[in-house]
């Protein structure tokens, strides 16, 4: 491995193109924080605070998503794997660990000074990665290294506002912030567009589904195994548990469906579909504190009504399903029939959400018998093709 080599662009057509250790090692660290958010989102469903908790749910897992789209997208582009790439990438590891420790004050008293210095971290190592691609590039690729550099930047300052505003005005700020946010990759890639590649994109996109889905496999194990130590009612959490298995199994099978990389042939597909992974793992990561307070209540550790309690696991999952379909699935899906399945599926879930006690199980047979449904329609449509 070399110290320093020139940060030149890397080609789409680049053949091979895969995640490299340093990648997995990233998304790894950053499940710390998504984890994070999620415990403190059962605490506030636990305790009947519904609408503080998802809000705060919602802002920190942005700052989690948005600094991960950051690099992800970068590296596809610029990734020289040399000493200084690493110690780089170490750094903004560091900036989602800082970020990670805040989170419980975030959710509990609103302050976001950790969380605000951490996120600093990762974007001021982000920007020195910026400035080296320009440094290493000339003409309109190095305009758009420039605007990328000084769009984070001036975004970086506008989120002073978290540290510096009432409570009450925080939330608009976040919504204003995340906007504009969002607004520099397609701002920044008018003239230029960076070398990210489709595969590899694509791969980065669905080890991380792989990993908050993991994420949601342990929180709701570790909160089976809390409940049955505490009241060994394996008769009431065995439904729950087979429910929420049955959920994330089927989550991990509906995304992984399709060959989406072939859709993501221009900047228009790609930062739509990159962007619109905001909802689905958010939700991915929901259902797990959701399995967590649907335990919880049935154990009467929470003290929410149950139909509240299911509907912390049915929406979410619904929400999955139906923005899966949305940015993802339906690009290969051909025929009424097949793009009927994970929208009707979505309102049959949600339906689940009435089912008393039964809920989570409901909803995980529903989500299984999606799988099937899919499965099944899909090779019919295959014989079909070969035989025609």
């Amino acid at each position: 491995m070399s110290v320093l080599r020139p940060m030149t662009a890397r080609g789409r057509e680049e053949s091979h193109r895969a995640a490299t250790p340093l990648e997995l090692f990233f998304d790894l660290c950053f499940v710390v924080a998504v984890a994070q958010a999620g415990r403190q989102l059962v605490h506030a469903l636990a305790e009947g605070h519904p609408q503080h908790g998802i809000l705060s749910y919602l802002m920190a897992f942005f700052a989690v998503w948005w600094a991960w789209m950051n690099f992800s997208w970068f590296s596809s582009a610029y990734d020289t794997d040399d000493a200084l790439y690493r110690v780089v990438t170490l750094v903004q590891i560091a900036g989602v660990l800082i970020l990670a420790a805040g989170v419980p004050r975030a959710f509990d008293r609103g302050d976001f000074t950790a969380v605000w210095f951490g996120y600093a971290v990762m974007r001021l190592a982000m920007v020195s990665q910026w400035l080296r691609a320009a440094h290493g590039s000339e003409g309109e690729e190095r305009g758009t290294a420039l605007r990328y550099a000084a769009g984070i930047s001036l975004c970086q300052i506008g989120w002073l506002g978290l540290l510096l505003l009432p409570t009450h005005a925080k939330p608009w700020l976040f919504l204003v912030m995340a906007v504009l946010e969002m607004c520099v990759p397609p701002v920044a890639e008018h003239r230029h567009q960076t070398g990210w590649h489709p595969h590899h994109i694509a791969e980065r996109y669905g080890l991380f589904t792989i990993i908050v889905l993991g994420e949601t496999v342990s929180a709701a194990t570790v909160a089976v195994q809390s409940a049955v130590d505490e009241h060994g009612s394996l008769s009431t959490l065995l439904p729950i548990a087979a429910g929420g298995l049955l959920v994330i199994f089927a989550a991990y099978w509906i995304y992984f469906a399709v060959p989406i990389h072939l859709h993501l042939a221009s900047n228009s597909q790609a930062f739509l579909w990159g962007y619109g992974h905001y909802p689905v793992f958010v939700s991915a990561a929901a259902v797990g504190a959701g399995i967590e307070v649907a335990i919880e209540t049935a154990t009467g550790k929470a003290h929410i009504p149950t139909t509240a309690a299911s509907a912390t696991v049915t929406i979410p999952t619904a929400l999955f399903m139906l923005t899966v379909w949305l940015i993802h699935s339906r690009h290969q899906k051909r025929g009424l029939a097949q793009q009927s399945v994970l929208p009707v599926s979505a309102v049959l879930v949600l339906l689940c959400t009435f089912a008393g006690g039964k809920a989570v199980l409901a909803a995980g047979l529903v989500a299984a018998a999606t799988v099937v449904v899919g499965v099944t329609l899909t090779t019919r449509r295959a014989a079909r093709e070969r035989s025609a």
